[in-house]
């Protein structure tokens, strides 16, 4: 597997290189990456040298919001999405042993940058293979528990065993009333250090004159992103208010509505995103834990529809209803008209605080 740097070599110097952390991100959607952002920024911000590590749009992703950070490419897990979201725990389990090839390789990669590059740490975001002994690794996750049905007691004590490995777990959320995750971080007797982050967001909140009636935030692996964009689009043919639609998707393909109050972007950066979403008053989109970090810092309305198949989304959005923040619906059932349902609703009216401080990184100095 071929490592991609950016225009930068990486520097020899062995005052700097001893303060290089790489951290790394699943390639799973852009969530991952997205909750990265901010821990990169703290990272420097306290005179460390972050290596971005991860493939797919995921490092792209992150290339366009830091290119003068060097960078990696780790193996791909190849996780495939299934069209129907009742498959999907079988299409997972399926990619066993693909999984289980690209975590060996990420081993080996990461094995030869640390004694390269001599990194003092390592940041995985969900990576099972981004990890070495000699170095301190953390493991960043807000799945202490993984939902999955029938199979959610094998998955989370699965999870459990692989964070167990690592030398601290950072957690992006807050315990007691103001969990965004609810129950995915519930446990007991944990066998790692875990520190919470609280609302690991990259957006600052900025009261802002409505420009956008919704903003639409897609995100999430193929094919399940396109069916539902293609959904969105024919229920707002005839909507009469302003629609930015944020299709996220990092190639230049194009699509068109026969309603001209749609304004279509494939991308936006975090700085005009922001600016998006501050000035828009309703946001439609999955019930992704990363942009229910986003739009709980923004205090935002929102409308959320999980993704087909996932019990973690499916949770979350049902958790955030019972605590009356935002509705919701499932795809195959989703109206327009549904989001009607918001004015019943409080929306992210609560602090979120991030809490993100110095004492996170003494796990880096045990060397």
């Amino acid at each position: 597997m071929s490592n991609e740097n950016s225009n930068k070599d990486f520097s020899t110097s062995t005052e700097v290189a001893e303060k290089k952390i790489l951290i790394a991100p699943l390639n799973w959607g852009l969530g991952h990456a997205a909750r990265c952002i901010p821990i990169i920024h703290f990272l420097k911000k306290n005179n460390y040298t972050p290596v971005i590590a991860s493939d797919g749009v995921a490092l792209s992703f992150l290339k366009t919001e830091f290119p003068d950070i060097q960078t990696i490419e780790l193996p791909s897990y190849n996780i495939s999405y299934s069209k129907y979201g009742f498959l999907l725990k079988w299409k997972l389990m399926g990619s066993f042993f693909s999984v289980y090839k690209a975590v060996k390789e990420e081993q080996r990669i990461i094995a030869s940058i640390v004694k390269k590059e001599n990194l003092v740490g390592i940041i995985s975001d969900n990576r099972f293979g981004v990890i070495n002994k000699t170095v301190p690794s953390v493991y960043i996750t807000h799945q202490l528990n993984v939902f999955s049905g029938f199979l959610t007691f094998f998955s989370s004590k699965f999870h459990q065993f692989i964070i167990s490995k690592f030398d601290a777990c950072w957690v992006p959320d807050s315990k007691g009333e103001h969990s965004l995750s609810g129950e995915l971080i519930q446990i007991n007797n944990p066998k790692v250090s875990i520190s919470y982050l609280g609302n690991v967001s990259r957006f600052l909140f900025e009261k802002k004159k409505k420009k956008y009636d919704i903003l639409i935030l897609l995100s999430g692996p193929e094919p399940q992103r396109s069916m539902f964009e293609e959904l969105l689009v024919g229920e707002l043919s005839t909507y009469k208010g302003r629609v930015l639609f944020v299709r996220g998707v990092l190639d230049s393909s194009t699509i068109s509505s026969t309603n001209k109050n749609i304004e279509f972007v494939n991308h936006l950066q975090s700085k005009s995103l922001n600016e998006a979403i501050n000035t828009s008053e309703i946001i439609i989109s999955r019930s992704g834990y990363s942009t229910i970090m986003d739009l709980a810092k923004l205090n935002k309305k929102a409308f959320f529809v999980p993704t087909p198949g996932q019990p973690e989304q499916e949770y979350l959005a049902k958790y955030l209803k019972q605590k009356k923040i935002a509705p919701f619906s499932k795809q195959e059932q989703f109206n327009l008209s549904d989001i009607s349902a918001i004015k019943n609703y409080s929306g992210f009216i609560n602090n979120y605080p991030t809490e993100l401080n110095v004492e996170l990184l003494r796990v880096f100095k045990k060397n």
